[in-house]
């Protein structure tokens, strides 16, 4: 369950376009650089091919995904430089899971005899409020849907991985949904879900072995924003430097999609090593101002291990949730597992914001504001744990 998260590129290239621009610099993706790209629009509006030659516009963000040779690079670099319809351009990265290692030192044992430690340290347990008439999405490596721990549960699905279903065959998913929206009664051990009655919607823009591009994770949050979704969760990204700029493209799609009443959360990243006085900054897209970074803490109310932190000007942790020995769903014949990560963090606090949703009627940034306001205090840095723990309403 390692991951190097080494980022790298893809070859392809993130075109972000103008606000309400989006047929006139398709057109310039034409006259100025020769690519022919396809649109959502065209195409039902959330179905997703990279296999197409030139590439596709996500018409519900503004943002295409081409493939570009180096003249074609150039031509667009001009265009963007121009003050047109055209606006960035930036490389397509590689994503991962974000997974951590075992605790190096033993976790100390929780009474989870009805609920996982981390639902009762949100106190889930004790909201009156289920999630029911939210819709969740989480974009992961999918879903086991099959499981019977969500038998009879709304869910819908879709795969942006080329040659893969939706099917989770790596895990991370599946884990992440049963944090998120997973049961309170499940047929065995306890219960692990924040917002058991809220609607989900997996979306698969990671592979079975857990990688994927910037390119299937914006058509999943296309398709989150096309289906209402007022929370949408990415326990996913690559590892940042000091001084790295996050990236423009997500930043504006952001802002997008809480325009249209879509927040995003994602993990922080799971590459400090704090037993050794090493803090790593938030990693892609986390470090974005305008997504929600998660942080993580154990049992202890302890930063976690592994979990970045704020180190300079760019990037920095929002809130926190728990993220240590997370029990919860995993592809069948297993069943259930325990792993750790600001991964495992994030669909906490994506959960306990379905279920602010559905109590408050919150939305986009009154909603961010919430979970903010009504987090935990925590006596430790606000550097590493920001707001504090996460709480349900």
């Amino acid at each position: 369950m390692t991951n190097p998260r080494q980022g790298g590129t893809t070859g392809r290239y993130l075109v972000l376009m103008a606000d309400d621009s989006v047929a006139a610099a398709t057109r310039e993706l034409s006259n100025v650089a020769g690519i022919n790209a396809v649109s959502t629009a065209d195409a039902g509006g959330t179905d997703v091919d990279f296999g197409v030659p030139d590439g596709l516009v996500l018409h519900q963000l503004g943002v295409a995904v081409v493939n570009a040779d180096p003249d074609q690079v150039h031509a667009l670099a001009q265009a963007a430089a121009g003050h047109g319809p055209i606006e960035l351009l930036e490389a397509e990265r590689r994503v991962y899971a974000i997974s951590a290692e075992p605790a190096p030192d033993p976790v100390p044992a929780a009474d989870e005899s009805l609920f996982t430690w981390g639902l009762q340290a949100v106190g889930a347990q004790l909201s009156t409020a289920t999630g029911e008439g939210i819709r969740l999405c989480v974009l992961d490596t999918g879903f086991d849907v099959d499981h019977p721990d969500f038998a009879g549960r709304a869910v819908t699905t879709n795969s942006f991985v080329q040659g893969e279903t939706v099917q989770d065959g790596h895990g991370h998913g599946t884990h992440c949904i049963g944090t998120s929206c997973g049961p309170r009664e499940p047929s065995t051990g306890p219960g692990y879900g924040v917002a058991y009655k809220a609607e989900i919607y997996a979306g698969k823009v990671l592979s079975n072995r857990g990688s994927g591009s910037d390119g299937g994770i914006l058509s999943g949050i296309a398709w989150a924003i096309t289906n209402g979704c007022p929370v949408v969760s990415m326990s996913l990204g690559a590892a940042t430097r000091p001084g790295d700029a996050y990236s423009q493209t997500y930043e504006t799609v952001a802002k997008r999609a809480m325009a249209q009443g879509t927040m995003i959360i994602a993990a922080a990243g799971n590459e400090s090593r704090r037993q050794n006085g090493q803090i790593n900054p938030v990693g892609h897209p986390a470090n974005c101002p305008s997504i929600m970074a998660v942080g993580a803490v154990d049992v202890n109310m302890a930063v976690a291990w592994f979990s970045c932190g704020t180190v300079d000007r760019v990037g920095s942790v929002d809130i926190v949730g728990p993220g240590v020995d997370v029990y919860s769903s995993w592809p069948t014949p297993l069943g259930h597992n325990r792993i750790s990560g600001t991964s495992m963090a994030t669909p906490h606090v994506a959960g306990v914001a379905a279920l602010t949703a559905q109590a408050t009627g919150a939305r986009s940034w009154e909603l961010w504001a919430r979970l903010s306001q009504t987090a935990r205090r925590l006596p430790l840095l606000s550097t590493d744990v920001a707001s504090g723990l996460v709480q349900a309403p």
